[in-house]
């Protein structure tokens, strides 16, 4: 039972102040999890009723947010054994979050060129966000390798 809780502590929290559907906030949080190999494929996962309570939402918004992951083959239910994470979940999430992004780049250069950049323009721009962004991350994650490693 001590598996399940801190399944909710990964996804959490979950807020109706957050962006986002409260459903679609548990979708993302458990394929990020499921993405970055934390819940690994064949992991257990809470029932409807305990997330419900540990999120403290309703059952219904549990319910849609792991039918929406079964849908995808991001996870399966089993009648009377339970829901499980994919063996496949990993890569299935990863390719759900790769389509998200690049429909996120899409809209970011739509964006641009209505915003009256050229072709030429958006690209650079695009390129000098994506390489901004990634020396941010780099740096944010430099100090946590480098207190492992000590």
């Amino acid at each position: 039972m001590s598996e399940p809780r801190a399944i909710a502590v990964q996804i959490g929290p979950i807020s109706p102040a957050a962006p986002g559907a409260l459903y679609q906030q548990i979708v993302t949080g458990f394929k990020r999890e499921i993405g970055e190999g934390r819940l690994a494929g064949g992991i257990a996962l809470p029932s409807f009723r305990l997330l419900a309570e540990q999120l403290l939402v309703s059952i219904i918004t549990v319910r849609r947010a792991y039918e929406e992951l079964e849908r995808e083959g991001i996870i399966y239910r089993r009648q009377g054994l339970g829901t499980f994470v994919a063996a496949d979940g990993r890569e299935r999430s990863r390719a759900a979050k790769r389509g998200h992004a690049e429909a996120l780049i899409r809209l970011a250069v739509q964006e641009a060129t209505e915003a009256g950049l050229s072709p030429a323009q958006a690209k650079a721009f695009v390129s000098r966000v994506t390489t901004e962004t990634l020396s941010e991350a780099k740096a944010c994650k430099a100090p946590t390798l480098s207190k492992s490693a000590a």
